[in-house]
């Protein structure tokens, strides 16, 4: 095999090769000490990312805002699908934070899992929030597998309990969200290739 092919399948993202030969493209989160900790600097651009939050509006969706911006704002971008979200998106927010509206697709369903798993497979998407009350691990698992047929990054958001935190599913990035202070704490649940621990963050985000 040739090195350029090689080197083509290496960056794939369903394979690691430890956190100092990592390839993966990414997006920043708008956040220099998150990006640090994070494998390649940032959210992977393809994949399952798992926020777990003890609460709705503790800063998990902040968390998320910069990236959007910057996936939403080239003439070519794909949708961002907002699945299930359990209260009604604020547009002048959103505009606010820099996200480009035209590019945002409010999808209300009563099953989410099916609804986010179409969007990702559809290679429409450029990132889909999806926030879910129940999953199973094995239906998480299929959405990371649409993330890779779709090239999509995916958000899947879950309320923070003893059992979410202890599952092992199919995210190979999983996040805790809780308020701390006037701030919030980010703790790394499962990072393969990136840090382990917590990361304390001001509100706004710096």
């Amino acid at each position: 095999m040739s090195a350029d092919p090689l080197a083509r399948l290496l960056e794939h993202p369903v394979i690691w090769r430890g956190r100092s030969a990592a390839r993966t493209r990414v997006v920043s989160t708008g956040c220099a000490a998150l990006d640090a900790a994070l494998p390649g600097n940032g959210w992977p651009r393809v994949g399952l990312v798992e926020i777990l939050s003890a609460a709705l509006g503790v800063g998990e969706l902040e968390l998320l805002l910069p990236a959007l911006a910057l996936l939403t704002r080239p003439a070519e971008a794909r949708w961002c699908a907002w699945v299930a979200c359990p209260l009604e998106p604020f547009s002048p927010a959103l505009a606010a934070h820099g996200v480009t509206l035209s590019r945002v697709l409010i999808v209300r369903t009563e099953e989410p899992v099916w609804a986010c798993e179409q969007s990702l497979g559809s290679g429409a998407c450029e990132v889909v929030l999806a926030w879910m009350r129940e999953v199973q691990p094995r239906a998480l698992r299929r959405l990371q597998l649409a993330t890779e047929r779709g090239r999509t990054l995916a958000f899947v958001l879950r309320a923070l309990t003893a059992r979410t935190l202890r599952e092992s599913a199919g995210a190979a990035l999983r996040l805790a969200v809780e308020p701390a202070g006037a701030g919030t704490r980010v703790r790394l649940v499962k990072s393969r290739g990136g840090l382990r621990g917590s990361i304390e963050l001001p509100r706004p985000l710096e």
